[in-house]
């Protein structure tokens, strides 16, 4: 008799449909249906994107109350269910935390990012490391969830072979952000990366692949192009097919603006040489995450030169993927760090060893009046009543003796 099948694993990927959001949501569903299929699972990934009515987007969550009736018709949110709910962003947020009671139970809900809400809302919520959260169902991992994989990578440079293939080595990728609240690319920044970047691909003979983001100030994006564009290789301006994933699979070194973390982690997951270029503006967040990737062995700050070194490629989407089927099955496979502050290398307070009492020359200091002094007057009246005053031996003494003090008055 033949075995009924099994029905396949519908995942929800579940964003605002902004690039960087939608792309740790599909990262990590595609991850789980990469490990699904072969334990033998059937998966099948139906991406979302959220849209509210109006200003509703942008109450805080616990304001929502209905947060169905104020979707737009495209986003869909309906029944049947899914098996496994991914989402990211905070648009998602009023969403998540009642899609387990929608599904009476059946959907197991995963939020990505900190959703600065109580985790216990959720199934599993797994935010960047840098952003310190630890509890049970958290799993932090380094970076952000992406989908960058090596078939994937190939596949890319296959599109634009015809470009590449023969452009000079070494090829030095280079990935800019822009503008966001903690750093920014103004002119001045702009001109210094420029000649940072030229000097040393026009010394190695080298070619440049670059590639710009949403949040790159125009006139950062002219002075650089400007620049570099007598080198040989593609400076991409936003027009025809995205090379973005091809440049990675091409690169010898990738250079990577410190203002964007999906960048920085998607770069580390090839294994090559990453290089962080320095922007206006600092972040305690960012700095965290860059220190991390550095003891992973996988990048390092930008001196102005190019070497190479090799290192474990970074895959925390597949560590991720395998512990989300894990849960979903009532396992565990992530084994957390026993001390989040020391797995994101917050440094330890050495104290100082103090210096000999015998090398700081204490200053001179001039002998204090006895008839000066606070304490003189006040313990006067006690010690009146228990003993006789004592006989003046000097003139000093026979002078105050001759000047009575003012008793003290009762309160």
């Amino acid at each position: 008799m033949k075995k009924p099948a099994t029905p396949p694993l519908i995942l929800w990927a579940i964003s605002d449909g902004r690039a960087g959001i939608e792309a740790q949501a599909i990262g990590l569903a595609e991850a789980v249906a990469r490990e699904a299929r072969a334990q033998g699972q059937e998966v099948r990934i139906e991406i979302k994107r959220v849209g509210w009515t109006g200003r509703v987007g942008r109450l805080p969550w616990w304001l929502n109350w209905l947060p169905r009736r104020w979707l737009t018709p495209e986003s869909d949110i309906n029944a049947p269910w899914p098996d496994l709910w991914i989402a990211a962003g905070r648009a998602t947020l009023p969403l998540s935390i009642r899609a387990k009671r929608w599904s009476g139970g059946k959907t197991f809900v995963v939020q990505i990012q900190d959703p600065r809400v109580p985790p216990h809302m959720f199934d599993l919520v797994i935010p960047p490391k840098h952003d310190r959260l630890s509890g049970d169902n958290i799993l932090s991992i380094t970076g952000s969830p992406h989908r960058v994989t090596s078939p994937r990578l190939v596949s890319e440079y296959e599109k634009f072979k015809d470009q590449l293939d023969d452009l000079p080595r070494p090829r030095v990728a280079v990935l800019l952000g822009g503008k966001s609240k903690a750093f920014d690319l103004p002119v001045e920044r702009a001109a210094q990366m420029a000649h940072q970047i030229q000097i040393p691909l026009e010394q190695d003979g080298g070619s440049l692949l670059m590639t710009f983001s949403r949040r790159t100030p125009e006139p950062a994006r002219a002075l650089l192009t400007a620049r570099l564009r007598h080198l040989p290789g593609l400076i991409w301006d936003g027009e025809g097919p995205n090379p973005y994933f091809a440049f990675l699979a091409a690169a010898d070194y990738i250079l990577v603006t410190e203002d964007s973390t999906n960048m920085a982690t998607e770069a580390a997951s090839t294994g090559k040489p990453v290089f962080i270029l320095k922007m206006d503006g600092s972040s305690l967040k960012f700095r965290l995450f860059h220190e991390e990737l550095e003891r992973q062995g996988a990048a390092r700050p930008y001196g102005g030169a190019f070497h190479g070194w090799s290192y474990e490629p970074v895959d925390e989407t597949g560590r991720a993927a395998r512990e989300v089927l894990a849960r979903m099955r009532g396992e565990t496979v992530a084994v957390e760090e026993a001390v989040v502050q020391a797995e994101i290398a917050i440094e330890p307070i050495v104290e100082a060893t103090p210096e000999p009492l015998t090398e700081i020359a204490p200053e001179p200091q001039a002998a204090p009046k006895p008839v000066s002094k606070p304490r003189a007057k006040a313990a006067a009246p006690a010690a009146a009543r228990t003993s006789a005053k004592p006989k003046a031996t000097t003139k000093a003494a026979a002078k105050a003796r001759a000047k009575p003090q003012a008793k003290p008055k009762t309160q």
